[in-house]
């Protein structure tokens, strides 16, 4: 028997729906992640990127444990001499809910060529609304 190997060809993308607010942070990344990936496909294959649109809804809703609002810290850097700057989590989810959910996906995708194409199928919303009804994405639940 020969070991399978996708084709970039042979990749099928689906639309998935994931609603924030059943899960925490790290519960829905880690969901999300799997799927831009692919590897809840029996065809997963490391090298080819066989993973699926994933939309992401309520992201102002997801839930945090224990002190993470004040304790998390997210850095970026202006380029200039001293130029660090740092936000808590409970300053990032007041500006934009959805950049702390799109930065912990971005932590759990592997580091490689893939990455960039992975985090623009991935879509995420912070109300319940989202614009993406045309291609009928398939509820799925947070694996607990």
């Amino acid at each position: 028997m020969k070991t399978f190997s996708q084709k970039p060809a042979d990749v099928t993308r689906k639309w998935v729906l994931i609603d924030a607010s059943e899960g925490t942070l790290g519960r829905v990344s880690t969901t999300a992640a799997k799927h831009l990936i692919g590897k809840n496909k029996v065809t997963y294959t490391p090298h080819v990127d066989g993973g699926d649109y994933v939309i992401i809804v309520n992201a102002d809703k997801v839930g945090i444990t224990g002190n993470k609002l004040a304790d998390k810290k997210y850095y970026r850097h202006t380029g200039y001499p001293g130029g660090i700057r740092e936000k808590s989590l409970q300053e990032v989810m007041e500006s934009d809910p959805a950049d702390a959910l799109a930065a912990s996906i971005k932590g759990m995708l592997p580091k490689n060529k893939l990455s960039v194409d992975r985090m623009a199928r991935l879509k995420i919303f912070a109300g319940g609304e989202h614009n993406h009804e045309a291609q009928k994405p398939t509820k799925i639940g947070v694996e607990k």
